[in-house]
Order: structure tokens, then C-alpha cells, then sequence
């Protein structure tokens, strides 16, 4: 488990200095989420929420130090049995790191170095393990034939072959035989045995032949099992530093400081104001606007992509007439765009967290591809990620009027690392994982025939258009009798709320108000002031958006394109 840890913390610190992203842990997690059933995944996001990528990091971890405690085991048996163990881990890294979409040669330094400063760690583990005398026929500190303290049996001192220890049973008196055994000692250092000289023995054919280290003469077992906890301390500290070093030249890679000297111009087009009675002001409602810190965050990288404004450019290519380039600053001297716009993850579950509303700056991306020429039958912009990811959007969403932006703030601000900054698509009215590529780099203009991308791979729908859902916000467990505002938000993105009706215990259904809203392309805020009554009670909530369509109660999970059913919370009134 030392070698595990000196083995990781050396390839974190190569990573430091080389790309952050090329980390060994990081490179077996990233092949993980990628190569983990659509089932599953949901599982981890249900069950973990946000945390689900320390879940999955921590896992790697643990798998790490079981299988580095078998090398080790396997190591004191035949130290090459260990050296076969690390170049195991050596190459499921080295696959791991050079099949990412974004790889480079250099991905393979961390993982190379990493077991090599394994491997040097588990010599020098091994030896000084060893280095911890064997009990011989000669009786502990019978130096110059001169006799000591009767042999003990030493649970820290293991002979590797299973081979019994021997010895003069009577070797606590001093007598002439205690200096014959010691003078019997041969140029090793090791008292006589009865057939050590044989070859078929393991003795000679196990370690003795093939093992690069002798033994040691028999010596004090203090001194060597100090020996052993010196070198395991020099390792663990090598480990040590070596990860935190790692950790510091990461940070030091970090963009903080090019994101906050970020300025914008004022925007070409401005939001609309928010309504009065945009926000209802209830207590447990989700507020209008989600504040950044909150806003939920699903996506594949375990390591945030650290783009720098000044090298991020946007290629635009494929079916088109002229290729386009366009770095940060160019994309800021374009038309910027304010709006409101609500944000959905496919994954979210009926009245999931996986949602929420942000004020975006950006340029219009339908202005570009205009520039840029679509040819005839394109019908897909295939956009990927700086780390790989790809979407797939609808060209027919793009070009239809609805605000879809190159999004460069959010909220007021420059937008967060977790997500996108510094450019990151949104489109109102698709699921994210179909329109809102962060960190976004490349967009391909081809068809639907022609490309898949990353999440429809898996299974999931090309084309994803957000369904209209509503979920229930208060109350949550418990109330008193009497008048309880019932409370939530619902969505149906370009397309607008019209309304929202509860219903309690399977009764009729009942008009919620609704708060007032800047476009179609937000959630809305809507209250029912429910009479409770003593008892336990099952309350359900359905929407309506502006094309008539009512939210159905048939329940579906999130794949392939979302999840349906009506939201429902049991309360207990007292």
C-alpha cells in the first residue's frame, strides 16, 4: 500500500507539471464514467447527487490500495511477481490516459513515472523487509562465538519460503556447541542447516539464486525492524510530497486570476426587467434567479478543464462554405445578448434538483453559423468540449429564433469554472446533454446520420426537447392544521407555464397562482393555499404549458430523453 501511495503521489506530481487531466486517478475514473451502463449512472446520481464523482474517485482509491496490498503480498513471495503486479497498474493507466479524446503523448509521463517510482519504492520496501533477521540454528548475538539469549519466535521476522526455523534448543547454555554453531556460519552469514546445500530445496532455488538481495547475518531484531519503518517512513513522505506538490502546480495552472481581470462590453441586447411578483418569496421555494454556488453541475470531468481566455478559439467547420475561427476576444467585440434562461439535466428525476434558472451574457450562436454558411442537409452541430465531450445539437432549435448563446457570464459574472468558463453553449428548450456543451471548443456542422455524440453512444435520444414538469418545493414532511401554502416551480422551456393545479389525496384538482415570468424560456414560480387537516395526507401537483399539453402521471425514468410523471409529497399534519 506504501508503493500504492508513493506510485500515485509521483504520478500526480508529474501530471502538476505536465496536464493536470493526465493524472493517473483521474484517467481511470474519466474510463469509468465513460464505460458505466446508463442504470448505473443514475443510480450514482440519485443516490450521491453532487458528491457522485468523489463517490466514484474514492472507489478507484480503495480498488488501488486492495490491489497494491496484493502486489505487496505477492512481492514477498518473488519480488517479481510484484514487479508483474505494477506493470498491471502501469497499463491499464497507460490505456486509461491515451484513449481520452483529448489525449497527448505526454498523458503517458504520469503513469510511466508513477510506476517506476513504484517500482524503486517496492525494491527498497522489499529489501528492508527482508533485512529483518530469519531465526537460524545460531542463537541471536552469538557474535565471536560468544553466547547470547535463547532465539525467540519473532512474529515480524518471516521466513518468505515457509520454511521451519531451526535451532539448538538448548542454546541458552553457554557451552562450547553455541561457538561451533556460530563458527559453522558460512560466507552469508547463516548458521548450518541440515540439507541447506540442497538445490531442490526452496532455500537455495527460491532466494538464494534468483532474488537480487541476500540475507543478512542474523543479527538483533530491533535494528532491523527500525530499518524497515525508516524506509516506510521515507516512502510515505516521499508519497506525500509528491501529491501535495502535484496539487500545488494544478492550482497554480488554475485560471482565478485571468477569469477575474475578465471585463464585458454592455450588452447589444438586453434582458427584459423582472416582473414584480417574479419571485413569490416563500420560504423553501427555489428563488427565481439560482445563485451560482447553487446552481446543480452534471457532467464527465473529474478534473474541471482549466481554459485560458487568451488561448481558447471556437472552430466552426464541417457542412459549411466558410470555415470559421474566432477567438475570446473577437467573440467579445460581437453583438452580446442578455436573457433568462432555465437550465435541465436529462438526468433529473421527477421533481429532482437537476434544474435551474441563471441570467446568461452572450453572443448569438445562430448569427455565427449564418456567417458561416450551413449547407443544405446539415441538420446537427456536433460541439465538443476542450476535455473530449461531445453533444449533439438540433441546427432546426439554433436558427429558430430562441436565444442560443455562446454563454461568457452568468449571473452577473464571468461564468464559473464548473461551468464552462470561459465560453459554454446554452439553448433554451433542450436538455443539456443535447445543448449546453461547457468549455466548448469545436463545433462540427454535419447530420444526425452521419455523427453520434457522446451520450447518444450510450443509448440516450439524439434530439432531447425539455418535457413540460413541475415539482413541489413546500411543504416537505410536516405542517399544522390550518392554511399551508403549497409551493414549487414549473417548466417548459420556449414554450411558457400557463398553469398549474394540485390536487390532494387523489381529489380534485385545484388552480395554483402563478408568479409572474420575463419569457417563455424560464421556470415559474406557482402557490396553492391548502386548507390541511389532521391526518396524512399524499398531494400532487401537474402543468400545463402554452401549446395546451398538460404534464402526464405516466412515470418514466430518465432515459432515454427524460423523465415524466406527476411530483407527489406525503405530509403529516398534526
Amino acid at each position: 500500500m506504501i508503493t500504492g501511495f508513493v506510485a500515485v503521489g509521483v504520478g500526480q506530481l508529474i501530471a502538476g507539471i505536465a496536464r493536470p487531466q493526465s493524472s493517473p486517478v483521474a484517467a481511470v475514473g474519466s474510463m469509468a464514467i465513460d464505460f458505466t451502463p446508463p442504470p448505473v449512472k443514475n443510480f450514482a446520481i440519485s443516490a450521491f447527487g453532487s458528491h457522485d464523482k468523489l463517490v466514484l474517485v474514492s472507489g478507484v482509491l480503495v480498488i488501488l490500495a486492495v490491489f497494491a496490498a496484493v502486489i505487496g503480498a505477492l512481492a514477498m513471495r518473488r519480488f517479481g511477481y510484484g514487479l508483474a503486479g505494477l506493470a498491471v497498474f502501469a497499463l491499464i493507466g497507460l490505456v486509461a490516459a491515451l484513449t481520452r479524446p483529448d489525449a497527448e503523448l505526454v498523458d503517458a509521463l504520469p503513469t510511466l513515472l508513477g510506476a517506476a517510482a513504484g517500482a524503486f519504492a517496492l525494491s527498497r520496501l522489499v529489501r528492508a523487509a527482508e533485512d529483518t533477521p530469519a531465526l537460524t540454528g545460531a542463537p541471536r548475538g552469538t557474535e565471536g562465538g560468544i553466547a547470547g539469549p535463547a532465539p525467540v519466535l519473532d512474529p515480524f521476522v518471516l521466513d518468505p519460503f515457509g520454511a521451519a526455523p531451526t535451532g539448538d534448543e538448548d542454546a541458552g547454555n553457554a557451552d562450547a556447541g553455541d561457538a561451533d554453531a556460530a563458527a559453522d556460519q558460512d560466507e552469508t552469514g547463516l548458521a548450518d542447516q541440515p540439507g541447506r546445500d540442497d538445490p531442490a530445496l526452496p532455500w537455495r532455488s527460491g532466494w538464494g539464486a534468483s532474488s537480487p538481495y541476500k540475507r543478512r547475518p542474523a543479527g538483533p531484531a530491533q535494528p532491523a525492524r527500525r530499518s524497515f519503518l525508516v524506509t516506510s517512513s521515507w516512502a510515505v513522505a516521499a508519497g506525500g510530497v509528491s501529491l501535495f506538490a502535484g496539487r500545488v502546480l494544478t492550482e497554480r495552472s488554475s485560471v482565478t486570476v485571468a477569469r477575474s481581470a475578465v471585463h464585458f462590453p454592455a450588452p447589444a441586447h438586453r434582458a427584459p426587467r423582472l416582473p414584480a411578483g417574479s419571485d413569490l418569496d416563500i420560504k423553501g421555494l427555489s428563488p427565481f434567479i439560482t445563485p451560482n454556488g447553487s446552481f446543480y453541475r452534471v457532467d464527465t470531468a473529474l478534473i474541471l478543464p482549466e481554459v485560458s481566455p487568451q488561448s481558447w478559439q471556437l472552430r466552426i467547420h464541417g457542412m459549411v462554405d466558410r470555415e470559421i475561427s474566432i477567438s475570446f476576444a473577437e467573440l467579445l467585440r460581437r453583438p452580446l445578448i442578455e436573457d433568462y434562461v432555465t437550465l435541465t439535466c436529462v438526468s433529473n428525476p421527477v421533481a429532482g434538483p437537476y434544474i435551474g434558472n441563471a441570467l446568461w451574457l452572450g453572443a448569438s450562436l445562430a448569427a455565427l453559423l449564418r456567417s458561416a454558411r450551413v449547407k443544405a442537409g446539415a441538420d446537427q452541430l456536433l460541439c465538443t468540449s476542450v476535455d473530449g465531450f461531445t453533444s449533439g445539437t438540433p441546427i432546426q432549435t439554433i436558427m429558430d429564433g430562441r436565444d442560443a448563446l455562446l454563454a461568457v457570464a452568468m449571473n452577473g459574472s464571468p461564468l464559473p469554472v464548473a461551468h464552462g468558463f470561459p465560453v459554454r453553449m446554452v439553448t433554451p428548450g433542450l436538455y443539456g446533454y443535447v445543448s449546453a456543451t461547457k468549455w466548448v471548443t469545436d463545433i462540427k456542422v454535419t447530420t444526425f446520420a452521419a455523427e453520434s455524440a457522446y451520450w447518444s453512444q450510450r443509448g440516450w435520444s439524439q434530439q432531447a426537447p425539455i418535457k413540460t414538469e413541475s415539482r413541489i418545493d413546500v411543504p416537505t414532511t410536516s405542517v399544522k392544521a390550518g392554511r399551508t401554502p403549497v409551493a414549487g416551480v414549473a417548466w417548459a422551456q420556449h414554450k411558457g407555464i400557463d398553469a398549474v393545479h394540485v390536487r390532494v389525496d387523489s381529489g380534485p384538482w385545484q388552480q395554483a397562482r402563478l408568479a409572474a415570468v420575463p419569457d417563455i424560456d424560464t421556470w415559474r414560480q406557482w402557490v396553492w393555499e391548502w386548507d390541511a387537516t389532521p391526518g396524512r395526507h399524499t398531494i400532487e401537483a401537474r402543468a400545463t404549458d402554452a401549446t395546451g399539453y398538460t404534464q402526464t402521471a405516466l412515470q418514466e425514468p430518465p432515459e432515454p430523453n427524460g423523465a415524466s410523471g406527476y411530483p407527489s409529497v406525503t405530509i403529516t399534519v398534526s
